[in-house]
């Protein structure tokens, strides 16, 4: 039988800080297309792993693979967007998306797309500072894209935003993800958004056996307020209290 090639293979045997051991035996496979939701309580190490999975942090016993390939550093086949946007603020909002690049022909006019497919082409020339926190959001979006990656990692993206534009960013991220078939990884505070968001969930128990619980949400179409979703919501609720996670 044919084995199946993951778009990302992520295992980590331990990863430690000094004396202190963060994660071990921790194994997730992402699917090519699927959104995959990474919850948990603080301190349990999300935020380590996506890290190790975009190859930012090679100090960790195991591996990662990249569509059946080891990976060895940061990858353009991998894009992360993170907590905060990072925008620069002495550049354009074009600017920043194109930031790595050349900055040429090709690469404003890829810009130009990207922010109008992210809705904010007619904030192009402006500043950071002339951004609303979803706006700003949204040029994060849209840098993380520029490289064309094929996995899309998101470190609590929409945390810092008022609850109706975080639910107009999760269905952009929506969106966008099912219109380039990018395999998602988002690490995510939020249940609510991870029930609505994701193909998968995966609770992170922290150093312990087993390390990582699945959930599986009910197939699309869904919405928010779905009765099978506030069931599952409790199924997650109690495995955290058992692990002494809330």
């Amino acid at each position: 039988m044919k084995s199946v090639s993951h778009a990302l293979d992520i295992h980590i045997a331990e990863k430690r800080y000094g004396a202190r051991t963060a994660l071990r035996d921790v194994g997730i496979r992402l699917r090519q297309g699927e959104v995959v939701s990474l919850i948990g309580a603080s301190g349990c190490g999300k935020s380590s792993l996506l890290s190790i999975a975009s190859g930012l942090d090679r100090e960790f016993e195991g591996g990662i693979k990249l569509h059946g390939q080891p990976l060895d550093g940061v990858h353009r086949n991998i894009g992360f967007i993170f907590q905060e946007p990072r925008l620069f603020p002495w550049l354009t909002v074009a600017q920043n998306v194109a930031f790595d690049s050349d900055n040429d022909a090709a690469a404003q006019k890829l810009s130009a797309r990207l922010l109008a497919e992210v809705g904010l082409q007619e904030q192009a020339q402006s500043l950071p500072k002339q951004l609303s926190g979803g706006q700003a959001q949204r040029a994060a979006i849209a840098r993380g894209l520029f490289s064309h990656p094929r996995v899309l990692l998101l470190d609590e993206p929409f945390s810092a935003v008022d609850a109706f534009t975080r639910m107009k960013l999760q269905d952009l991220l929506l969106k966008v993800a099912r219109q380039r078939e990018l395999t998602v990884l988002l690490v995510t505070h939020d249940i609510d958004e991870a029930l609505y968001l994701s193909d998968r969930i995966m609770l992170l128990d922290g150093v312990g056996s087993p390390a990582v619980t699945e959930f599986q949400p009910p197939p699309r179409p869904r919405g928010r307020g779905d009765v099978a979703l506030a069931a599952l919501k409790s199924s997650i609720i109690d495995r955290l209290h058992a692990v002494h996670a809330i």
